[in-house]
């Protein structure tokens, strides 16, 4: 007979691993199920200062706050799996996960916590240089761009922050920012303004990117004035790095055909993460919400947690 798990998580971010922390406490059986590396967003966070209880005598990275919260998660007796989903039945007593391997998870509830993904810069020609000069994740690959000029797009707090990160290895960090100020955090953009290597291109948007292989040329537009700007690598760096931190999407496409009501492709769900479906949840960035932190994340899953555990003793 196949295992029917109490609670299975799809997604191993600062929510599903709150919710597996949660799951696991309540002595769940609890099943989390991830595709990739643990944290979701902020595995690849440089710098993360705005956490409760964080470390504060030494610097704390996406990468160290993840590994203490899978660590934890697996204290509590919770089981892993590392699959892709490619198919989601989540009506019924019994919701079913069956991914490309053709496994199927059962379990009596489901969290959904499977995050979302950056939005495209959106020029033209983008797809043809990712990885070959356009990058979402500075921490990744800032030390492939030692001494050269670098272009972030954007201007909330990731943007500034991630710019003012690549200032360590860049030898010029210019924003691209489409408004005539940033949307950081005030102490932010302090910061940003003090940092005598970061510039910026004020009311602009990049328009095309194009190169021999590897990124070397882009056009930036004025969105006011309409003006065209060229801009070119430098012939001794030979490229330069663009990244783009404006935003993100759902990662929900795979709950499209479910029966989940959504709202610009989030999650809806009620203050307690319940969706429209009876023993299905919705926790962090993929749902419905006013703020997309870390924190904000973590408390989702372990409400989410906290009511799966409710659903299930109510079956009994």
């Amino acid at each position: 007979m196949e295992m029917i798990y109490d609670l299975i998580i799809l997604g191993a971010g600062p929510a599903g691993l709150a919710a597996g922390l949660y799951g696991g406490r309540y002595r769940l059986n609890t099943l989390l199920i991830e595709r990739g590396q643990d944290g979701g967003q902020i595995a690849i966070t440089s710098e993360i200062e705005n956490y409760p209880g964080q470390m504060v005598d030494q610097e704390e990275s996406g990468a160290t706050l993840t590994a203490r919260m899978t660590r934890q998660a697996e204290k509590f007796g919770v089981h892993r799996a590392g699959a892709t989903i490619a198919k989601a039945e989540l009506s019924g007593p019994v919701k079913r996960l069956t991914d490309t391997r053709g496994n199927v998870y059962e379990g009596k509830t489901v969290i959904l916590a499977t995050g979302a993904h950056p939005r495209p810069i959106g020029c033209k020609n983008e797809r043809e240089f990712l990885g070959k000069g356009i990058s979402f994740c500075a921490t990744c690959d800032a030390n492939f761009y030692e001494g050269m000029e670098v272009f972030v797009v954007g201007g909330g707090d990731s943007a500034v922050e991630e710019a003012m990160y690549l200032t360590k290895f860049a030898r010029k960090v210019t924003v691209i920012h489409r408004r005539d100020q940033l949307r950081a955090a005030v102490s932010i953009q302090e910061k940003a303004f003090r940092n005598e290597k970061l510039h910026f291109m004020w009311d602009s948007v990049v328009d095309e990117v194009s190169g021999d292989g590897i990124l070397d040329r882009m056009v930036v537009r004025n969105v006011k004035t309409g003006e065209l700007t060229e801009v070119l690598a430098d012939p001794e760096d030979g490229m330069f790095g663009l990244f783009g931190f404006i935003g993100y999407l759902p990662n929900t496409e795979l709950f499209a055909d479910a029966g989940l009501e959504m709202e610009n492709g989030y999650i809806r769900t009620d203050e307690d993460m319940q969706t429209n479906l009876p023993g299905v949840y919705a926790a962090g960035d993929l749902r419905v919400k006013s703020l997309r932190q870390v924190v904000t994340a973590a408390a989702d899953g372990a409400i989410a947690a906290s009511r799966a555990e409710r659903y299930v003793s109510e079956l009994e």
